[in-house]
């Protein structure tokens, strides 16, 4: 053990204490910079990998809406309005309709044989250059579907990936801040009155247009990137 007068006029002293804290200080940067290196490689290595992954909803709005045949209601919704969206992995936007016949007319026992038709509901969903349409219908009763846009690779979730590095993989399932911003959904109708084989003129049919509840919710994803068990990375 060394005293202070020691450091001050031993110069064996100076030389070893200065050699002790040289490594104490120089291994941990030492091996921390090793660590990110291996981390470098493994990222960009191709190799068999194991991609797991789920899906998460984040509701925008939801509500109800009539709209005329003919016409489209569309509303636009940002992610500033969500806590801490930039944490997370937005990869697709979705809006989920259901809808029942609004039609009128054509009952009660003067107006046999009539029937409703059905009335055509078209959902769109989108955002940037990434877009979606479907069509449902009510087939003269109850009706319900969902339309969703996205902007990664479904066909990697639960699956094992091969050729690829984990940076390759995840350009893939990770939007990388590409899902935040605005999404655009919008609901067209194209309403269509049934018929009515009775003479009785007040047995007619009309369908002016057609209630949508809807939901609109952000899809979010989180996933896991492994060595394939017998792959070269285990």
């Amino acid at each position: 053990m060394y005293t202070m007068e020691d450091l001050k006029t031993n110069r064996d002293a100076q030389i070893t204490v200065g050699s002790i804290l040289f490594f104490v200080l120089a291994f941990p940067i030492y091996f921390g910079i090793a660590a990110g290196n291996a981390d470098t490689d493994f990222a960009g290595a191709a190799g068999d990998y194991q991609v797991s992954g789920e899906l998460t909803y984040v509701v925008l709005d939801s509500g109800t809406e009539s709209i005329a045949d003919g016409d489209t209601w569309s509303m636009t919704y940002n992610t500033d309005a969500v806590n801490n969206a930039d944490e997370l992995n937005i990869v697709g936007v979705r809006i989920s309709m259901t809808y029942e016949e609004d039609e009128t007319g054509g009952e009660g026992a003067l107006c046999p044989g009539g029937s409703a038709a059905a009335d055509t509901i078209t959902g769109t969903a989108s955002h940037l250059t990434f877009n979606a349409s479907g069509d449902g219908q009510n087939n003269g009763g109850n009706g319900a579907h969902d339309v969703s846009a996205i902007w990664y690779n479904e066909s990697m979730i639960g699956a094992n990936v091969s050729g690829l590095s984990l940076n390759e993989i995840k350009a893939q399932i990770d939007s990388m801040g590409a899902g935040l911003g605005d999404h655009t959904v919008s609901i067209a109708v194209d309403a269509e009155a049934g018929n009515e084989p009775s003479p009785n003129p007040t047995c007619s049919r009309s369908d002016g247009g057609e209630t949508v509840d809807y939901t609109v919710e952000m899809i979010v994803l989180d996933y896991t990137i492994e060595a394939a068990q017998g792959s070269s990375e285990d």
